[in-house]
C-alpha cells in the first residue's frame, strides 16, 4: 500500500506527506454538495490565506473540534472568553482576524439560510451547477483565480463573509469539486 502511494504521480503541489497524498487522492476535486461541509471547506480555505494548504490540513481536526464540527448555530454563540481560549489553542492558526472571520461567516451563512437560500445551490450556481473540468497541461498553467471565483468572492463579501477573496474562492472551488484542476501529469487527470 505504501509503495502504491509513493508510485503515483500527483499534482505538483502535493508533497510526499501521506496526509497530503490522501487528501489529494480522495478529496480534492470531488464534488461536495452538503451545506455544512461546504461551509467548513470555505472556512478552512480562509484559514489558509498566506500559508500552504498542508498547514491547515494538519490542523483540520483541531478546527473541527474547536468550531463544533462547523455547526454554524453553535459557532455564532462563541463568547469573547471562549474566543480568547481559541487564540491560545496551539492546534489552530492563531490569527485573530482569521478566527473571528469564522464567527462572522457563520452569522452570514445562517442569515442566508434564514432567508431560505440554498447555500450549496447558490455556491454551485457560480459554475452553472456542474463541475468545470479543466485540462491543464502542467501545474503552472492552473490559474489562482477566475472570473467565477471573483464573482463568488464579491457575492460572498456582499453577504457579509470575510476572508473570501477570489484566490481563496478559487482554492475552495478546486477543493470541493466545482472545478477539476488535476494537472496533465497527475494520475487523476481526465
Amino acid at each position: 500500500m505504501m509503495g502504491s502511494v509513493a508510485d503515483k504521480t500527483r499534482c505538483e503541489w502535493v508533497s510526499d506527506d501521506p496526509l497530503y497524498c490522501e487528501y489529494h487522492d480522495a478529496e480534492w476535486g470531488v464534488p461536495v454538495h452538503d451545506d455544512r461541509r461546504l461551509f467548513e471547506m470555505l472556512m478552512l480555505e480562509g484559514q489558509q490565506a498566506g500559508l500552504s494548504w498542508i498547514t491547515v490540513l494538519k490542523r483540520r481536526e483541531h478546527y473541527q473540534k474547536a468550531f463544533f464540527a462547523f455547526d454554524a448555530k453553535k459557532i455564532v454563540n462563541i463568547s469573547q472568553t471562549e474566543f480568547d481560549v481559541l487564540m491560545q489553542n496551539p492546534g489552530l492558526i492563531r490569527h485573530a482576524r482569521k478566527l473571528a472571520a469564522i464567527i462572522q461567516n457563520a452569522k452570514a451563512y445562517l442569515a442566508m439560510l434564514d432567508k431560505g437560500e440554498d447555500f450549496g445551490g447558490w455556491l454551485w450556481s457560480f459554475v452553472g451547477g456542474q463541475p468545470v473540468v479543466n485540462e491543464w497541461p502542467e501545474a503552472s498553467a492552473v490559474p489562482v483565480m477566475t472570473a467565477q471565483s471573483k464573482a463568488m468572492s464579491s457575492a460572498l463579501k456582499k453577504r457579509g463573509f470575510a476572508f473570501v477573496g477570489p484566490t481563496i474562492c478559487y482554492a475552495f472551488m478546486q477543493a470541493v469539486g466545482m472545478v477539476w484542476d488535476h494537472s496533465g501529469e497527475c494520475f487523476l487527470a481526465r
